[in-house]
């Protein structure tokens, strides 16, 4: 077997390096990223970094009331926690059934679920839009007003370096 030269075992060395340490750090868990992807392609529209705790607020114009909900959520590990919902008047699909307070002017209802992702078709007359922390999201113009999957996804170190690239 022939012998390699001295610098050519020096960068046979460094890409070995190079390797494991691209290995560990795919394998080491990075951040969390709230996504939001076309439902039916699956395409990223957009990633937000997140940490526990974070609030997520989807908030849009009822299509018959013509009012603002506000649906929030918490960042609990992967889990989006349906903490708070907030409507100004009843109207179809809202919690008619349920324990609700009132609340600066907002009908205010605690529904206590928990998603590992859910899906928003973003209308154009609901404006449906995403404030993630303090960035806003017009689910509306990033999808054209189609059908999204939001989720909260773990990100490992490697894939959390090269998104800072």
């Amino acid at each position: 077997m022939p012998r390699l030269d001295r610098p050519l075992r020096g960068l046979l060395a460094v890409a070995l390096v190079v390797a494991a340490l691209a290995g560990t750090g795919a394998a080491v868990p990075g951040e969390r990223v709230l996504v939001v992807e076309d439902a039916d392609t699956g395409e990223r529209l957009a990633t937000v970094p997140v940490e526990e705790g974070t609030t997520v607020n989807l908030s849009y114009t009822h299509s018959v009331e013509k009012t603002p909900v506000h649906d929030i959520y918490t960042v609990r590990g992967t889990t989006l926690d349906n903490t708070k919902m907030r409507f100004k008047s009843y109207g179809w699909g809202l919690p008619a059934r349920e324990d609700v307070r009132r609340a600066g002017g907002y009908f205010v209802f605690d529904p206590n679920r928990s998603y590992e992702e859910f899906y928003v078709k973003a209308g154009r007359v609901a404006g449906h839009r995403l404030t993630v922390g303090d960035r806003r999201i017009d689910l509306v113009a990033l999808s054209n007003a189609s059908s999204v999957r939001i989720a909260v996804e773990r990100r490992s170190a490697l894939a959390t370096a090269i998104s800072k690239l």
